[in-house]
């Protein structure tokens, strides 16, 4: 199978944005707990324009990690594994049920209850870290299977995207909407003319943005919808999406996500931590997680590919799907960023970001150690 240069630079970049944030994620578990929890703390409640450091960070910096997700589903969509409907709809199907068969354990334990709004978080996979632990792996893992993960969480984020925007929006100020929404609007109309220059792009991106922040829809998805203004021509290494994309990579893998972790793992661990656990909403977030994903991606791949409905790649099986579908249970960056979403009361949101980071280890390391023993030396990379 040949992949593009633009893919390999994709899954090489994420292995090592996978590996930075675990070392960030570590580094800001420590620093919370030490001696230096307070300024460490206090640092990131730095208020900065009537608004915490914090927020700018998830709010605004992440827009530009949604406006890489977006580029990349444009590709894929126009010249990747979505382009043709045979080879995407197994991804499609897998990462439907690894969105659906969460939300229904999660609302199993907290439906009617205050925590019922968290069904979101166990519904994402980090894309980062999934494709970090798979690369462990080497020149066992075949190449249809890198696409594959890669497929299932871009698309895997699409859904996420759709579910801030459909159920995480409180109260709507339509005027700012609908005017962001032109500035998107015209955006297009630049696509459509030919313009090609990125300044006006990012110009107009950054007036969205304001007008999206200030509207009720979460800021973010401003990002999606810029990516999709801005023009793929033929997708080549001259194109302006290429060009966005290529140079948003690293920035977004090692300063973006990293401050993300940063920021939002600053954790303090009582003595009494382990008591997160035993929460109706949080066993929601480990059942979602670790039971859930790798239950509702492999089942629909499985039940599709026998009604013939998709079909399995050759150098594929079912034992290597499922090895996929568990490291799809890391949820963590998605997963938390909807928990600020979901919840507004402090304690909940510690105690759901502590469930994320135990669930999304435990995925990882079952998916790893699962594929490590399936998977044979040597297979075609």
């Amino acid at each position: 199978m040949q992949i593009s240069k633009l893919f390999n630079d994709f899954f090489k970049s994420e292995k090592a944005g996978g590996f930075t944030l675990i070392g960030c994620t570590l580094l800001s578990l420590l620093l919370a707990n030490s001696n230096w929890s307070e300024s460490y703390l206090h640092l990131w409640h730095f208020q900065m324009n009537n608004h915490p450091l914090e927020y700018w960070i998830n709010d605004g910096l992440m827009t530009i990690f949604f406006l890489l997700i977006g580029l990349e589903l444009e590709r894929e969509i126009y010249a990747g594994e979505l382009s043709n409907l045979k080879n995407a709809l197994l991804p499609i199907v897998a990462a439907l049920g690894g969105m659906l068969v969460p939300a229904v354990l999660y609302l199993s334990l907290n439906h009617g209850t205050t925590t019922q709004s968290g069904a979101g978080i166990p519904m994402a996979t980090d894309i980062a870290f999934a494709i970090g632990i798979l690369s462990l792996l080497g020149n066992k893992v075949p190449t249809s299977l890198k696409v594959f993960l890669t497929a299932l969480a871009v698309i895997d984020d699409l859904g996420a995207i759709l579910i801030i925007a459909l159920f995480y929006t409180k109260t709507l100020l339509w005027s700012n909407l609908l005017i962001a929404l032109g500035i998107f609007a015209f955006l297009l109309l630049l696509n459509r003319l030919k313009v090609r220059n990125l300044i006006p792009y990012i110009l107009g991106g950054i007036v969205m943005w304001y007008f999206m922040l200030n509207s009720g829809v979460h800021a973010t998805i401003t990002g999606v919808l810029l990516a999709f203004a801005i023009p793929f021509g033929n997708g080549n290494e001259k194109s302006t999406s290429y060009i966005l994309q290529y140079y948003l990579h690293k920035p977004v893998a090692f300063i973006i996500l990293p401050l993300f972790a940063l920021a939002n793992t600053a954790i303090v661990l009582n003595s009494n931590w382990h008591e997160a656990l035993n929460y109706s909403y949080t066993l929601g977030i480990a059942l979602g997680l670790i039971v859930g994903k790798p239950l509702g991606i492999w089942f629909f791949s499985y039940i599709s590919v026998k009604l013939k409905i998709v079909k399995l790649p050759e150098d594929l099986n079912w034992k290597s799907i499922l090895g996929v579908s568990f490291l799809g249970g890391i949820g963590f960056t998605m997963s938390i960023f909807i928990t600020l979403l979901a919840f507004s009361d402090s304690a909940h949101i510690n105690n759901a970001k502590i469930m994320i980071l135990l669930s999304s280890l435990i995925a990882g390391i079952v998916g790893l150690l699962y594929l490590k023993l399936i998977l044979k030396k040597g297979q075609p990379s």
